[in-house]
């Protein structure tokens, strides 16, 4: 294979999130205790342990991908934040570890971007995806994952019902 015809990494790890069929166990949305302009979002979701064996590293990615461009810049993170900035494979391994028999992603600022953003994977399949003062986005991150049809603005045309 010569170098053109190379597959990006990042390809490679999204394109093993379409053999995920995820189910949502559970959903909390709640304020922090300690501040309630604070969301914080959990979701507890499930997969075939045999499936999710060969594409937990995907899905780390994806749901990565997805936080880092949904995130802005909070306080004096802004200095580091540029707009087109793009998450790579390299990101995602710097946050990544094996933590008492589970697969544990964390990310808090990466680059100026506020991701606040954890997923845990067990060898059960258990899924848990929480995110820190990121509103209600993960709920849409996990809906796209599904498949599953996220409102958006539709932009140009006139409201004929006007």
């Amino acid at each position: 294979m010569s170098d053109n015809t190379r597959i990006p990494a990042e390809y490679e790890l999204l394109k093993d999130v379409v053999a995920l069929d995820l189910k949502t166990i559970d959903t909390k949305i709640e304020k922090s205790p300690a501040d309630p302009e604070i969301v914080i979002a959990k979701m507890i979701l499930g997969e075939d342990p045999d499936i999710l064996s060969t594409c937990a590293w995907g899905l780390i990615f994806a749901i990565g991908v997805m936080s880092f461009a949904d995130a802005r810049p909070r306080g004096y993170s802004d200095v580091d934040f540029i707009a087109d900035d793009q998450w790579f494979v390299s990101d995602m391994l710097k946050h990544l570890s094996f933590e008492n028999g589970r697969l544990h992603f964390y990310a808090d600022y990466v680059r100026g971007r506020c991701m606040k953003t954890t997923v845990e994977i067990e060898k059960n399949g258990k899924i848990v995806v929480e995110t820190v003062n990121r509103g209600e986005a993960l709920t849409r991150w996990v809906a796209k994952l599904q498949g599953k049809k996220t409102m958006g603005v539709v932009e140009g045309g006139d409201n004929p019902t006007r």
